[in-house]
């Protein structure tokens, strides 16, 4: 399955990074198997660090390789995706033990959603009733190094603006 990976460089040998914000899933190597959504995320990149060019990252995952790692799954928003992505999101020392995450990308209209449920405006199954109404893409958390050993690197393709 390809997957792929947003950024202002060429990522051949993906690492664990400590994030210098709080995420979704916590620490590690993010991609999506939407190349749309790795590409809007190059071109935000670009924006705000006012560059000429960004790069989508091409990833081959080899799911036979993760079938002895402790995978977390989330098809869709549920009451454990939105506990999850709040621990990671507002606990400072969360740390999980997983070694791949996989499940909806909060973008910036989710975050706004998010910050309602936060401020007490929704309640989490009004959360998730509108979030369902969204069309969310997808994410891969890469936790740990033995969790990059699933995916190789295949190519990339240059945005500029």
């Amino acid at each position: 399955m390809k997957i792929y990976h947003g950024g202002l460089e060429i990522v051949n040998v993906p690492e664990i990074r400590k994030p210098n914000r709080t995420l979704d899933y916590g620490s590690g190597f993010y991609t999506t198997t939407s190349f749309d959504q790795a590409k809007d995320w190059v071109i935000r990149r670009i924006k705000e660090n006012k560059v000429k060019t960004g790069y989508v990252n091409i990833y081959e995952l080899d799911q036979n390789q993760t079938e002895n790692l402790n995978c977390l799954i989330f098809d869709k928003p549920t009451d454990e995706w939105v506990d999850f992505v709040m621990k990671n999101r507002t606990q400072k020392d969360f740390n999980h033990n997983y070694d791949i995450v996989y499940g909806p990308v909060a973008n910036d209209r989710v975050y706004a959603a998010f910050a309602l449920f936060e401020g007490g405006v929704l309640n989490k199954q009004e959360l998730i009733a509108e979030l369902k109404t969204y069309k969310l893409v997808d994410q891969y958390l890469f936790h740990t190094v033995d969790s990059l050993k699933a995916i190789s690197f295949v190519d990339y393709k240059e945005i500029s603006l």
